[in-house]
């Protein structure tokens, strides 16, 4: 197993001669192992290994006995050895976060603390890496979030991202080595112990060696994304202009998205999936597409950018293709726009019942459709009537004035065919004939 790990360190480059290397050292047996490798490959690899305890005093004399096992274990093997203190309840209560949450960002915290020109250890291992990939794709993700753990972030390095927690094991039984057992990873409370002791058992039954195999099935993820990386650096090294990316359209979808997300990510703006995919639409079909307060993303001619905009100062520009999913124009309101079966409709009345909603016949959308403000002069001739009613004036028989600055519009390629508070278009409304429906409905951000 150490060639194994030396392998690894060598291939990712995790460690160089002459580190200094603080090892998180928790007590479990994951941390042993990795204290372990680390001091016994110390020679070999030119670097020196230290020893960080995070107490979270979350488990009273539990969490003092592995406190004093650490200490214990770092003064048989002189390695220096630091202990920190922290009151995870209380900074969970303070910050309204989990539990876990709060004691992961105290943990690294501490890391940060104590590592200053130095490289921390930790010991993700390979079923880490594996339950963090459940997780991350049970939640959404993309290719990076597939690839789990990465092997290096930062000053941060996890030599063990390749060993399953079996050999980790048979590592310590060959040494005689005991380590101590935190008992809430025995339970299910959390979502990654349940993917731990249900979901991957599970697994196992299709393929016993699925957490071996899935270290190669993340190597590859991994080695993919930095491909796809590589192209976006010198995408935007074409074409990036201050906050504009000047003929990004000419480029693949992957490296488009990517590109728009260095762009938000370098202004602190921040992005979702659907508002990439709203944003890459928006990049091909020009248009504009509110990402944060008063900044909007502005395409034209194959290029966007990243603007600061007045809403009042330009009322009437408003615009983005309609997508199905989260539409955003305002800073507080999003229109969402979901396809429904007619035979499923009862289905989605149930779930939407406290929405108020809009159906419009899908099918009898003409061309492209685009999400907007209002206009001047806009008309529609709503369901149920036989002419023709000025926008301006339904919205001052049916819309308070407060709510007026921040209304959906549709229109296709023939024209307004929804209004917000207002209804739709005769020549959209469901009939017998109708198969899919477009639900239409605001929800606040």
């Amino acid at each position: 197993m150490l060639q194994k790990i030396l392998g690894h360190i060598r291939r990712c480059g995790l460690l160089s001669e002459g580190d200094r290397v603080v090892c998180g050292l928790s007590g479990g047996a994951d941390s042993v192992c990795l204290l372990l490798a680390l001091n016994e490959l110390s020679a070999e690899l030119g670097i020196t290994v230290s020893a960080l305890h995070v107490n979270h005093n979350l488990r009273g004399s539990e969490s003092d006995r592995d406190e004093e096992f650490c200490r214990e274990l770092c003064e048989r093997l002189n390695v220096p050895f630091t202990a920190v203190s922290c009151d995870v309840s209380g900074y969970a209560a303070e910050h309204s976060l989990s539990t876990e949450d709060a004691a992961r960002r105290l943990r690294y915290q501490a890391f940060a603390d104590n590592s200053a020109g130095k490289k921390v250890a930790t010991a993700h291992n390979a079923n880490d890496n594996l339950e963090t990939m459940i997780l991350n794709l049970g939640r959404g993700t993309a290719l990076k979030g597939l690839a789990g753990i990465p092997p290096v972030r930062g000053n941060i390095v996890r030599p063990l991202l390749t060993v399953t927690r079996e050999e980790i094991e048979a590592f310590l039984a060959e040494r005689g080595q005991g380590y101590v057992t935190d008992s809430t990873n025995l339970s299910d409370d959390y979502t990654r112990n349940m993917i731990r002791h249900r979901i991957i058992p599970l697994m196992r039954e299709i393929n016993p060696s699925v957490v071996q195999t899935s270290v190669g099935t993340a190597d590859a993820l991994r080695s993919e994304d930095s491909f796809i990386d590589g192209a976006v650096t010198k995408a935007l090294e074409e074409c990036m202009d201050g906050d504009k990316l000047k003929g990004l359209a000419a480029f693949p979808e992957v490296v488009r998205k990517r590109c728009i997300a260095r762009l938000l990510s370098g202004s602190s703006v921040p992005y979702s999936g659907d508002r990439l995919r709203a944003a890459d639409a928006l990049l091909l079909n020009g248009g504009k597409l509110n990402v944060a307060g008063d900044r909007y993303l502005v395409a034209e001619n194959g290029s966007i950018e990243l603007r600061t905009i007045s809403v009042s100062a330009d009322p009437q520009e408003l615009s983005v293709p309609m997508q199905i999913g989260a539409n955003r124009l305002f800073p507080s309101r999003e229109l969402v726009c979901e396809i429904v079966n007619c035979d499923d409709l009862k289905k989605f009345e149930d779930v939407h019942g406290k929405l108020t909603f809009l159906l419009l016949d899908y099918d009898k959308i003409r061309g492209r459709a685009t999400v907007r403000n209002r206009r001047f002069g806009d008309r529609i001739r709503l369901s149920g009537r036989g002419f023709t009613s000025s926008v301006k004036k339904l919205i001052n028989e049916k819309i308070p004035v407060s709510a007026r600055a921040e209304l959906h519009f549709i229109e296709d390629d023939e024209g307004l065919i929804c209004a917000e508070g207002i209804g739709i278009a005769q020549r959209v409304a469901p009939d017998g004939s109708t198969w899919r429906l477009l639900a239409v409905y605001v929800r606040e951000v």
